[in-house]
């Protein structure tokens, strides 16, 4: 790694920027992450009512959730899919400039959530057309997506916190 500059070695100006962009984009985050919670509870069985709909017992009942359609389902994966895949390879490259971490640590909090993104977004419509237990894909890989985003916020936003010029 010669030649290479770590964040906390670029001058305090783009270190303020950095550490701004990251504040703003965990802040964007953690309300869609609250939006999954107003949704979803953070339950199985609200996600999968969210994705799957709700069981009816007889032909007279309303469902509270209807299920997803395929082009609400399409929707969503392929805004959250592009968006996710922009977000992380700027954190990922701003990590990259970090060293904070063991490459290797590095290298898996830089293609982890990269994965989880397909895996949780994919997911939805195993639960919506195959299996509503596919819920338990969506919740492993969103919690190591959403883990590896708060990691690599802190340890950007560490490195470029401009503690001296």
């Amino acid at each position: 790694m010669r030649n290479i500059k770590y964040i906390r070695t670029l001058p305090r100006d783009l270190r303020i920027l950095i550490a701004v962009f990251v504040i703003v984009l965990t802040l964007g985050v953690t309300i869609g992450l609250i939006y999954v919670g107003i949704n979803t509870d953070y339950t199985s069985s609200g996600t999968q009512s969210f994705y799957a709909g709700d069981q009816v017992s007889s032909d007279f009942e309303i469902p509270e959730q209807y299920p997803k359609s395929l082009e609400g389902l399409l929707l969503t994966t392929h805004t959250h899919i592009i968006a996710f895949a922009i977000i992380f390879l700027i954190m990922g490259g701003l990590l990259f400039f970090t060293n904070i971490i063991h490459k290797e640590w590095k290298l898996f909090f830089m293609i982890e959530p990269l994965i989880s993104t397909l895996i949780t977004f994919g997911s939805f419509f195993a639960i919506r057309y195959i299996h509503p237990n596919f819920v338990y894909f969506t919740m492993v890989s969103g919690v190591l997506m959403y883990v590896s985003f708060y990691v690599m916020a802190i340890i950007i936003f560490r490195e470029s916190i401009p503690l001296q010029n």
